[in-house]
């Protein structure tokens, strides 16, 4: 592994989340269970489960919550120094109640007035914080948050193209969020805006949704909800979005076909624009077989382990040779995350090996 920090930045929440799979309803008054999360943070947790140094950006206000916050990142290893603390603003708080079998999971925010859609972009050091770094993440929801964070998106990734890291952005559409300026749909402020972050980067991760409500890019006759997939369009797809941006360098695309709350058939797909070849994983004698994830413990958080697996796999000198096995590696680091409660992912690099490799038993290990 190159000695060098992976730096992410974007918004830690609490997480709230009723438990045994109870709606709201029935649990509150109650017990709940309270974690932290965000897209960025999930990133570099898992990075860091990898033995990937990690850096996570964010703002957090004074207060004992969020010094319980920084200590839970650090824990995990997260290099926190250059989270930066404000008298101003609050932690986000996102609510979930998990679905099972046809009962899909809800999502409900409460993260206006965040401390980091309230900060200034000129307090972030980006240069100082980039110093002796090679990979920057950013994701589409950091900039959903405000014009303000969508300013401190947009000169990160100048920074770092500038600062010549290898950029990668999760497109991560989230309707709800992208509400900051009137007069236009949700839609057209994501597109928008990412049009002018895109530009700097060198690989872009998302899924089918992603691409079409962002980019504009239909994947044939997918539909998500049916749990039906047109794999076949994919390619094309990827192609689509590196003749808009010619920057972009490779496409990952996670494929997930949600047949249940509770049963995700997962795999995804790696598109290289130099050589203009697709791979799929997980691939059995040269034939596209997705894991079948049945009894999903949690799902929230499995994108952002695929990309985690991916940054990991393409910094990593042995790994990096062959992309097939970087595909591989991100997709059961993944699924490994759908079996573990809560938005990070503490795999480790050996269990994530052990599967790709096919052990997919669940035998005790003793």
């Amino acid at each position: 592994m190159e000695n060098a920090a992976v730096v992410t930045f974007g918004e830690i929440m609490l997480r709230i989340a009723s438990l045994n799979f109870l709606k709201f309803r029935q649990s509150l008054p109650g017990q709940v269970d309270v974690t932290f999360a965000g897209a960025e943070a999930n990133v570099a947790a898992s990075l860091s489960m990898f033995g990937c140094p990690a850096k996570f950006v964010t703002v957090l206000p004074k207060h004992s919550v969020a010094d319980a916050c920084v200590g839970i990142l650090r824990n995990v290893g997260i290099d926190t120094t250059d989270i930066l603390r404000v008298d101003q603003g609050r932690i986000g708080i996102y609510y979930v109640e998990a679905g099972a079998n046809q009962r899909p999971s809800t999502v409900i925010y409460d993260r206006a007035g965040a401390s980091i859609a309230a900060a200034d972009p000129s307090i972030y050091d980006w240069e100082k914080i980039f110093k002796g770094s090679k990979w920057f993440h950013v994701t589409g929801i950091t900039p959903a948050l405000s014009r303000q964070a969508a300013a401190a998106a947009l000169e990160a990734a100048e920074t770092a193209r500038r600062m010549g890291l290898t950029i990668s952005c999760d497109l991560n559409f989230r309707k709800k969020l992208w509400d900051w300026e009137p007069g236009i749909t949700a839609k057209e402020l994501a597109g928008k805006v990412m049009n002018t972050i895109l530009p700097f980067v060198d690989i872009l991760i998302g899924n089918e949704e992603d691409a079409e409500d962002v980019l504009g890019i239909k994947a044939g006759d997918t539909d998500v909800n049916l749990g039906k997939l047109d794999i076949e369009r994919y390619p094309f797809v990827a192609r689509e979005i590196v003749k808009k941006y010619p920057n972009i360098k490779k496409v990952a695309t996670t494929l997930r076909e949600s047949i249940s709350a509770s049963h995700n058939n997962w795999g995804a797909m790696l598109y290289d624009a130099v050589t203009d070849k697709c791979y799929f994983a997980p691939n059995i004698r040269d034939q596209y077989s997705p894991y079948e994830i049945r009894n999903i413990v949690d799902r929230i958080g499995g994108g952002d382990s695929f990309t985690a697996g991916l940054i990991y796999g393409f910094l990593d000198e042995k790994m990096r040779k062959s992309e097939e096995d970087v595909l591989a590696f991100s997709v059961a680091a993944s699924c490994l995350c759908h079996s573990v409660y809560g938005d990070f992912n503490y795999s480790t690099k050996e269990e994530v090996l052990a599967l790709m490799k096919g052990d997919s038993s669940g035998r005790v290990k003793r």
